[in-house]
């Protein structure tokens, strides 16, 4: 039976089940699936011929927009499908983590004027 293709997201990349309960304390309360390129620093992309492709996204983010980068790493992905063995992502959680508090503590403060 053939592998199911990924989901086609414009920006966004999938977070698995165990990431959100690696992080419990930044992701307390908080319910998706999905999270922004910008907070991913690097994917490595490692095939089953022992080659791995490293993208460098904090890097690109420089000169590339969050929907270019995406679009390449789901091309990327999509067309190496069945020649990939694995996939790391290394996220920014210091980042994650300020944004998710500072907008946190923005709708507190509206709420609770």
């Amino acid at each position: 039976m053939p592998k199911k293709l990924p989901p086609k997201n414009s920006s966004w990349v999938q977070l698995t089940k165990d990431f959100v309960k690696e992080w419990p304390e930044i992701l307390e309360g908080l319910h998706f699936k999905n999270m922004p390129v910008k907070y991913l620093l690097y994917c490595n992309i490692n095939l089953k011929n022992h080659i791995t492709i490293h993208y460098d996204i904090k890097k690109e983010l420089k000169i590339k927009s969050q929907n270019s980068i995406a679009r390449f790493l789901k091309k990327t992905i999509e067309v190496n499908y069945f020649k990939i063995k694995n996939v790391d992502l290394k996220f920014d959680i210091p980042a994650l983590k300020k944004d998710i508090e500072s907008k946190t503590e923005s709708i507190l403060k509206r709420t609770f004027k």
